[in-house]
């Protein structure tokens, strides 16, 4: 007797089978991005902040070595006796590694070997997954942050190598399909305003976030009116005319110091040939085109087009009271609000509390996701961070008045 009369059945998905499928398709996203690299590409490093991507490719994969197969699984075997040293990023509770700068100069292992470790990793993980004897939440935890860990470097993986491509002169295409820099239009500008008020900040929910995001809390917010679309291309360029990089009042003391000690003038990647502006993206040399927003300025550059716009950047906490009216996601947006910690919060135990809360200092907080970053993996209560002189990110501006 059928008790569904014909109709078909569907049993809910469990966690461990969605975690099993997101980690497959995460680990496979990695290696399609770098589908279109050769041999040649996976190695040099063009400056300390970036990496290359064979040690990206290396590091996610001993991301779960270490923290998963090696604490929880004893039968497991190392695929390197040196890959904990090589490929360890900035834990020090997991020992000594490989200086930052550095990462450029591991000619070997190969990226077949780093390949075969993908491989010889991807292996025992999902080995040691299948066994429900072995799936536990702790584990579940730490698979999904892997996951994530995995993505953030996936961002870093594209900026990274478009940092480092951009010291060919002969400007190379990583891939055409990767012109980031012409998308989306978003000259039609409006002010959204937001009342005076205590709002509530931070993650909420059981969904995942990073521990930087808790510590739900009230903050008092005066009010305000928030651009609905980002700085152009076009409005930047009317800056740089006016003599926004020459004008010392525009700017914060140390910004006026880097610009004046770097030489700086444009944002990263601008060249300007015959009058007319050029950038180089992922797709190689590209026209700039006005209406779209401009991209990779950093904390001093957006702070200076603010003030000269007589208006201001936001707060991280009015960013993300607003950011339900506004349409976020093409660039990584600056906040006037310095990276530390939420009321309450506390770091997670272990090496794995070495994520984030180390960096609480000298750091501005980023709100909003970019063209590079995968689908799903930002949210409007994700805090990202970087040193203010930082530009090789996809940033861009929203003004606050």
């Amino acid at each position: 007797m059928s008790y569904n009369q014909g109709k078909e059945i569907t049993l809910p998905i469990s966690r461990k089978q969605k975690l099993f499928d997101r980690y497959l398709d995460v680990r496979l996203r990695t290696e399609k991005l770098c589908g279109p690299l050769k041999d040649e590409d996976y190695i040099p490093q063009a400056d300390y902040f970036v990496s290359p991507p064979k040690w990206h490719l290396a590091h996610t994969t001993w991301f779960f070595e270490k923290f998963i197969l090696e604490k929880y699984d004893p039968s497991y075997r190392h695929f390197h006796k040196d890959f904990n040293f090589l490929f360890n990023s900035y834990y020090n509770a997991l020992g000594e590694r490989v200086p930052r700068h550095q990462r450029g100069l591991l000619t070997r292992p190969t990226v077949d070997q780093v390949y075969s470790y993908r491989r010889h990793v991807d292996h025992h993980l999902l080995v040691y997954f299948n066994d429900d004897n072995n799936v536990t939440d702790e584990v579940l935890d730490l698979i999904l942050l892997g996951t994530h860990h995995e993505q953030q470097h996936q961002e870093l993986l594209m900026t990274d190598l478009k940092y480092t491509l951009s010291y060919n002169p002969i400007h190379p295409v990583y891939d055409k399909a990767h012109d980031w820099m012409s998308l989306q239009d978003t000259d039609n500008q409006n002010y959204i305003k937001i009342n005076s008020g205590l709002y509530e900040i931070g993650h909420e929910g059981d969904h995942f976030c990073y521990d930087n995001e808790k510590g739900r809390h009230q903050v008092y917010l005066h009010p305000f009116e928030i651009s609905s679309n980002l700085v152009t291309n076009e409005a930047y360029m009317e800056f740089i005319a006016s003599g926004g990089y020459g004008n010392h009042d525009l700017w914060l003391d140390e910004g006026w110091a880097w610009v004046n000690t770097q030489n700086i003038a444009k944002p990263l990647y601008w060249v300007k040939k015959k009058n007319k502006w050029y950038q180089y993206t992922l797709a190689g040399l590209k026209p700039i085109h006005p209406k779209v927003p401009v991209c990779h300025v950093n904390f001093y550059e957006a702070s200076a087009f603010a003030q000269w716009c007589s208006m201001r950047l936001p707060t991280e906490f009015e960013w993300e009271v607003a950011s339900p009216q506004l349409g976020w996601g093409l660039r990584w947006e600056w906040t006037s609000s310095a990276y530390s910690p939420y009321p309450g919060f506390q770091k997670n135990e272990g090496a794995v509390g070495e994520y984030n809360a180390k960096f609480m200092v000298n750091q501005m907080v980023l709100r909003g996701g970019s063209v590079a970053t995968p689908q799903g993996h930002s949210r409007h209560t994700y805090r990202n961070f970087f040193h203010p002189d930082a530009r090789w990110q996809f940033t861009g501006i929203r003004l606050v008045k």
